[in-house]
């Protein structure tokens, strides 16, 4: 079918209606790391190269925990469109237990890893200084997953805002206690980088305590809450959730794996590459949560428009993230190229620093649009609820393909950090071309079902 604009503008405008705020609170939790590596990185080299290396070790369960959560919003999406009011309220209460079964286990998992960072390759100081870091993004864990579960909630109703609000507000926490704890304002003791972890932890507290407030204070939203019974527990529900989000955590556990090796491999080289990996590696993620926004908008459209039967107009409104991902990747990877220097030097006066998280900067403005056009693809097979293909195309493109070609480039061929991100490249490229030609399958599939309508929404 040929493009026409006058089609796709109503599914721009709906996207970005239900995807701006998703982005602003995806945006607000990296700009949480943004700061702290900013703050912490006017402490020094190994201070930096610390917080780096706890991220990386963290990041892993981090992202498991809250993929399977994620789950919850393509299965609320479709029972909120069809008003099946129970089925919504039996996940959301059952998403809450499985918050909490996913934290003790994860959490205790975490501290366990403590045990193995001294034999990670890292230099032995950036190693006792993450350490008391790394233990307090731990217990920051436990809040923010309950927020999640009641974010991913939210969303499935295509209500995106109020998780917004609360991430910028718990942002400015952040920063008033990084200000305070870091370097010892006003009485405050000066923790370093221990208290960038400990603001961390306060703001993460703040966030469940806040969405809560906010049900509180609407009648529709309380209502849900009021509608929970201690018989809707359910093993086969929390089983269904899992079904759903085991995959899209395995997924997103697979490509930060990819991450977090590759800053592990960077680390061997020693705490300056590693230093401007953390540089690059924020940068690279701000810009991710962004198009991750949009990703998320799209498995709530999706399953939206999937839920209402209308496979037409589920077709438009993944295409139309699609579009708006190649706009918006492109000049995101331009900026980045062309500001690398700019950038690198406002997290650190280290001249070494500067030059390598330069360089690396400029691989992460390359593999932009194909990060974009796998995010987006992966969006789209989530709102249909194909969730274990994406799995297995996730394991060749960052196991198979990123890593091995990150190691090989970065040793063997001997281009350090340059070659540990040229890995990226690679493997993100080939995740965008396998969810493309998956989604593309499915939509020929749902359609030849003869179950979905097939109409302009």
């Amino acid at each position: 079918m040929a493009y026409s604009l006058r089609t796709y503008l109503p599914f721009y405008r709906r996207n970005l209606k239900v995807a701006l705020p998703i982005v602003f609170s995806q945006l607000g939790g990296a700009l949480v790391q943004l700061v702290d590596t900013l703050m912490v990185g006017r402490l020094g080299t190994v201070q930096l190269a610390s917080v780096s290396f706890a991220t990386s070790v963290f990041i892993i369960g981090f992202v498991f925990s809250i993929g399977i959560l994620m789950g919850l919003t393509p299965l609320v999406g479709m029972a909120y469109v069809r008003g099946d009011r129970a089925r919504v309220t039996d996940l959301f209460q059952n998403s809450l237990t499985l918050a909490t079964l996913s934290a003790v286990v994860m959490c205790s998992l975490l501290f366990g890893v403590i045990h193995l960072m001294p034999y990670m390759g890292q230099d032995a100081a950036v190693v006792e200084t993450s350490i008391p870091y790394f233990k307090t993004l731990v217990f920051s864990l436990i809040p923010f997953l309950y927020f999640t579960a009641i974010k991913q909630f939210f969303e499935g109703m295509g209500n995106t805002m109020i998780a917004m609000v609360i991430t910028i507000i718990s942002n400015l926490i952040n920063v008033l206690f990084n200000y305070l704890l870091i370097y010892g304002k006003f009485g405050f003791p000066e923790l370093g980088v221990l208290g960038a972890g400990v603001s961390t932890l306060i703001s993460r507290l703040t966030m469940p305590l806040m969405f809560l407030l906010a049900i509180r204070l609407r009648s529709e939203w309380w209502a849900y809450f009021r509608a929970f019974r201690m018989h809707l527990f359910s093993w086969r529900r929390l089983i269904e959730l899992v079904k759903v989000g085991a995959p899209i955590a395995a997924h997103m556990l697979l490509e930060v794996l990819a991450f977090a090796l590759s800053a592990i491999m960077v680390g061997w080289l020693g705490a300056t590459p590693q230093a401007g990996h953390q540089i690059a590696q924020n940068m690279s993620h701000l810009t991710y949560m962004i198009v991750l926004g949009i990703g998320a908008a799209t498995t709530v459209r999706v399953s939206h428009q999937l839920g209402a039967l209308d496979l037409d107009a589920a077709r438009k409104a993944g295409n139309a993230s699609v579009h708006l991902c190649l706009v918006y990747n492109t000049l995101a990877g331009t900026l980045l190229i062309t500001f690398r220097h700019a950038i690198a030097s406002a997290f650190t006066s280290d001249p070494a620093v500067i030059d390598i998280g330069g360089r690396l900067i400029i691989m992460a403005g390359i593999f932009q649009v194909s990060d974009g056009l796998q995010t987006i693809g992966a969006g789209i097979l989530r709102g249909l609820t194909d969730v274990k293909i994406v799995m297995l195309y996730a394991f060749i493109a960052y196991i198979c393909i990123n890593l091995p070609f990150g190691y090989l480039l970065g040793f063997v061929f001997q281009f350090g950090a340059i070659g540990v991100w040229a890995g990226f490249i690679f493997g993100l490229s080939v995740a965008a071309v396998l969810f493309r030609l998956r989604c593309r399958k499915m939509f020929r599939q749902l359609a030849a079902s003869g179950k979905y309508a097939v109409k302009t929404a």
